[in-house]
């Protein structure tokens, strides 16, 4: 995955088709998330979560950023924030959480392409999706 302008996007989707890559594709996104060009918004965000109170975190929480868990309620915001510009390291995130001992992936919201990217990465464990009450009531 690559992130940035649209020009500069659709630049790098012509030189992979051009050099024989199998998918190469504009994504359907609003912004162009975990890239640089979404440092405003990082910086908004700060000035935002400045003002929330963090309490105890009951569970660990692998952030995507580090692909690393964490349990300490002091390192949410930063953690949040850095998510907005930084790379997303999924494929290392899912494996920390295989490793953790995660035993299902669930992924709330429409669409599937999260467990799909996931059951490319594992194949033991079980992938669900909820995007509605009905897949909720399935699940």
């Amino acid at each position: 995955m690559i992130a940035g302008s649209v020009s500069a996007v659709a630049r790098a989707i012509e030189i992979a088709r051009e050099r024989g890559f199998k998918k190469s594709m504009l994504l359907p996104v609003s912004a162009p998330f975990h890239c640089a060009l979404m440092q405003p918004a990082a910086e908004r965000l700060a000035r935002v979560l400045d003002s929330v109170d963090y309490g105890d975190m009951f569970c660990p929480v692998v952030s995507n950023v580090e692909a690393t868990a964490n349990s300490e309620k002091g390192r949410v915001r930063d953690l949040l924030v850095s998510q907005v510009c930084a790379p997303v390291l999924w494929e290392q995130s899912v494996n920390a959480m295989v490793t953790m001992g995660v035993s299902r992936f669930i992924e709330l919201g429409p669409g599937k392409v999260l467990s799909g990217l996931v059951k490319r990465i594992t194949k033991e464990v079980p992938t669900f999706n909820v995007e509605d009450l009905a897949t909720l009531k399935t699940l």
